[in-house]
């Protein structure tokens, strides 16, 4: 039986200029790229949703053969990353169609702005997951439990191929409005999909 989906929306996590831009590959100190991200915010915060879906599964693993319940995979990493976890959080999270709109339009006209674009969302798509993983953090300790680092398809051994499955036992489409292109790369781009050991603590 596939657990119930939950489906949150969040507000903006708090700004890391810095960590935005690391993604653009800026230099440190660089008061031209730090210039420009402060002219692209005005254009894309207020557009960004935050918006995160996931259910929690029951975890069963014999040797490198994981039943996450609702795909069985080979992982090495994966299984290592979830040792002595009997259960995970499955969970899709997104910023929405706005960065991808903006890159779009800057790509010919300003690929540095579309560059600072890109980076504005991997950061705060990124913030948003920290954001719920510390919210779920403080739900499961009041269980018992505690939180392993997410772990996503296409890191490593994980297959990138699983992302349909997990999206669709998620709703991904329905909740978010997160599809997979033929590339398997997912339409926002600025979205992310993980699993989250849960594990037992004295």
């Amino acid at each position: 039986m596939i657990p119930a989906v939950t489906v949150q929306s969040y507000p903006p996590p708090p700004l890391r200029e810095e960590e935005i831009l690391r993604y653009a590959g800026a230099p440190r100190g660089d008061a031209t790229a730090h210039s420009l991200l402060q002219a692209c915010l005005p254009e894309i915060e207020s557009d960004m949703t935050y918006r995160v879906s996931y259910a929690s599964f029951p975890l069963s693993m014999q040797g490198d053969t994981l039943d996450l319940g609702f795909v069985t995979c080979e992982s090495q990493q994966l299984r290592r990353c979830l040792d002595g976890c009997d259960r995970f959080l499955l969970m899709a999270a997104t910023v929405g169609l706005a960065v991808d709109r903006q890159i779009r339009r800057y790509q010919l006209s300003s690929p540095a702005k579309a560059l600072m674009f890109s980076a504005i969302g991997s950061e705060r798509v990124e913030s948003l997951c920290d954001a719920w993983e510390d919210e779920q953090r403080r739900v499961w300790a009041t269980k018992g439990r505690a939180l392993r680092p997410r772990f996503s398809p296409g890191y490593g051994d994980f297959p990138l191929a699983l992302q349909q499955p997990l999206l669709q036992t998620l709703q991904a489409a329905r909740y978010l409005g997160i599809t997979l292109q033929e590339s398997l790369l997912m339409m926002p781009m600025k979205s992310v999909t993980a699993i989250v050991g849960l594990y037992s603590y004295p």
